[in-house]
């Protein structure tokens, strides 16, 4: 496939643009206002509060507030918008208990709670998103943030629902391409913003309309940056290193998405179908890129009150193909990595049974998996493996008086089926997790949560039968085909309060995880997996050991998203640890920080600054400890109506002392930065 240019990239972002702009202004609808409910303390001034958000990856889609299987956070509305970076890891990054792979601008996926790769399952709309970035911190995460709704972010033991994958947390990325409900006109958001630092080019856009019973959807994205700009040099303090730009750095991709859904009283029932393009390029000394291509398509039904004793049955089916080529600095086409996979979901709710009421299932999946060479079609990294998988679970929930416990309960079988050309043995994974929490009301608005879990994880396909080398990460991956499966023992302390001005939580956190699987780097090799101190490649070996991970995290909030003056002050720190051999590679520093807001009519407006530990906790074979920095952002709004649709206008300033910031959670930590002061502007419009 050609790779655009500039000029064509350009025209591309120019005729999205033109042509949403052009649909829009053929409408003339009035803003519809958003209802509300008041809460707060008896002593506090009357104000409008937030719609509660509804978190759709949890069992019985309840609030933020009122987690007990797993702490949730969901980022919505100009909170989402203010935070959009260029991936997924960029955007939750500043969360409680969420870094960044941080490898360049194309691909950064988020680590949980020093938890990353396969341990951090991404979903959209509830499905996995099936990509191959568990693979290797220089693969994109193919979903995009800017067209969705809404993320929800879920700490703990989300595993029961969703997966051994899930044993350090889960991303949903919400973008409703099936619509639910009908709307009666045409809704929709449609936003342009252009960045200083690498000359970012983004333009958004969701549509849901409606006719008759048929709800309908369409979006897309498009985004075009430049190398980016960071404060000194790509290696810091070595002036022989690049300065200025960052080399590699730049991104291109485009996304869409349409689908539509027959809407009735019994339910529903919809498909959709997206597409997904991304060319980005890898900042290490090969110069490398990568293109990548997913389609993917889903049905979803809901039929409420199928028969008597359940109240809603509900049936998910998704299918993914998806490929991507790393690129050599000339453009030949070096590994080609695909990954083809069908699942299906199979969830009942049913009625309150002896108090109890639960959601119980069966989810399956079927995936083929390669890693090849682009010239000679042999297995260049991974060989061809097809795994499947097969799971029963159940999670119930029932009132104790002020107490409200939860439990559940995970069976799953994997298979793992190398190519028998590889001479490489199957396997077989038998899985059990289980978990038990409650949360305790002692006070109206006050809540004490307890939850223990045990989750267990399959190794991965790489993690088994990598053998070769990897351009991109410049790393020569050598798996074991005897690993052992993750089995980790969790344990959770929250106390949190969620009414009133003042609002706050915390959590501790403590897991346990035998046979933790994690890269060992051993020195240089040639191409072959030769030794070569001079070599091009870093052996790294998949391995093996007992792992403790703990921690902590707590959030203060005064008014916070209300009119008026707003603050926040937040913290977050954790550990890990291999047993009787140091700490565990690229964990996350401690950071704390403040946010201040105020609303007032049209203007919005906030600062924050986080400040970031030195990091010198290190595992046996890294060497770099990265610095402490201080990251300062700011924000600006105004939002106008015009011709009956609500306008804002915004700048958003990241980085504004133009600090060096290396992340301890980033594999390149030691020769890319984060870019440096960047001023973004654009404009909004929702209707």
């Amino acid at each position: 496939m050609a790779v655009p240019t500039p000029l064509q990239r350009r025209l591309q972002g120019q005729l999205i643009a033109a042509a949403v702009v052009s649909a829009l202004a053929s409408w003339s609808v009035p803003v519809f206002a958003q209802t509300v409910s008041t809460t707060g303390d008896t002593a506090a001034p009357a104000q409008p509060a937030l719609q509660p958000i509804v978190v759709t990856a949890t069992p019985f889609a309840s609030e933020e507030d009122v987690q007990v299987l797993a702490p949730a956070k969901v980022l919505a509305g100009d909170e989402l918008r203010n935070k959009l970076g260029n991936s997924l890891g960029d955007t939750l990054s500043s969360e409680l208990g969420v870094s960044a792979s941080a490898f360049g601008a194309g691909a950064s996926r988020p680590i949980i709670r020093g938890m990353e790769g396969p341990r951090v399952m991404i979903l959209q709309n509830g499905m996995a998103v099936s990509d191959v970035s568990t693979v290797s911190n220089d693969h994109a995460v193919a979903t995009e943030a800017a067209t969705a709704r809404q993320i929800e972010i879920l700490r703990g033991p989300a595993a029961l629902l969703y997966g051994s994958g899930a044993i350090g947390g889960l991303v949903n990325v919400v973008n409703d391409r099936i619509p639910t409900e009908l709307v009666g006109k045409p809704t929709g958001t449609v936003e342009g913003r252009y960045g200083t630092v690498d000359g970012e080019k983004n333009s958004s856009f969701s549509l849901d309309t409606s006719a008759g019973q048929i709800g309908l959807h369409v979006d897309g994205n498009y985004r075009d940056t430049d190398n980016y700009k960071i404060p000194g040099n790509a290696q810091q303090g070595n002036p022989s290193t690049a300065s200025g730009r960052l080399p590699n750095s730049f991104t291109h991709e485009t996304s869409g998405g349409v689908g539509g859904s027959y809407i009735a009283d019994w339910g529903y029932i919809g498909l959709s179908a997206s597409t997904l393009d991304d060319h980005y390029g890898i900042p290490t000394s090969e110069m490398s890129f990568i293109d990548l291509h997913q389609s993917r398509y889903d049905i979803d039904t809901l039929v409420k009150n199928p028969f008597a004793g359940i109240e809603k049955f509900r049936f998910r089916f998704g299918y993914t193909d998806y490929t991507h080529t790393e690129k050599e600095q000339d453009g030949t086409p070096a590994t080609v990595f695909k990954n083809r996979v069908l699942q299906t979901r199979w969830e009942l709710t049913h009625a309150p049974l002896a108090g109890w009421h639960g959601t119980f299932g069966v989810q399956t999946e079927q995936g083929n998996y390669s890693a090849l060479s682009a010239s000679s079609g042999t297995s260049e990294l991974t060989p061809p493996t097809r795994s499947s998988s097969f799971a029963g679970f159940l999670v119930e929930e029932r009132q104790f008086g002020q107490v409200l416990a939860s439990a559940g309960l995970r069976a799953e079988s994997v298979n793992r089926r190398p190519d028998g050309n590889s001479g490489l043995a199957g396997r077989d994974f038998s899985l059990l997790s289980w978990s038990a929490g409650a949360l305790w009301a002692f006070q109206p608005g006050y809540g004490l949560g307890l939850t223990y879990s045990l989750a267990q994880r399959a190794p991965t396909v790489e993690e088994l039968y990598s053998n070769g080398p990897h351009e991109s990460t410049a790393t020569f991956d050598i798996g074991d085909s005897q690993l052992k499966k993750e089995t980790s023992h969790n344990i959770e302390l929250t106390l949190q309060k969620t009414e009133g001005l003042v609002r706050w939580k915390g959590n501790l956190f403590r897991n346990k995880v035998h046979n933790y699987i994690y890269g060992r780097t051993n020195g240089q090799v040639d191409d072959a997996g030769n030794a070569d101190p001079s070599g091009e490649f870093t052996q790294r070996f998949w391995s093996q050991g007992d792992a403790t991970i703990r921690g902590a995290e707590a959030e203060v909030t005064y008014n916070w998203n209300g009119d008026g003056f707003s603050a926040r002050a937040f913290a977050d720190t954790s550990r890990g640890t291999l047993d009787d051999q140091g700490s565990l590679p690229l964990q996350p520093a401690t950071r704390y920080g403040l946010e201040f807001g105020y609303k007032t009519g049209p203007w919005a407006s906030g600062v924050k600054v986080l400040r970031a530990q030195k990091q010198d906790r290190l595992a046996s074979f890294e060497t770099y400890e990265t610095p402490a920095y201080t990251q300062l952002d700011a924000n600006l709004s105004y939002t106008q109506k015009w011709n009956g649709v609500k306008l804002t206008w915004f700048a958003l300033a990241r980085n504004l002392l133009n600090q060096d910031i290396r992340l301890s959670t980033s594999v390149l930590k030691e020769s890319v930065p984060l870019g440096g002061r960047n001023l973004i502007v654009g404009v909004r419009t929702s209707f």
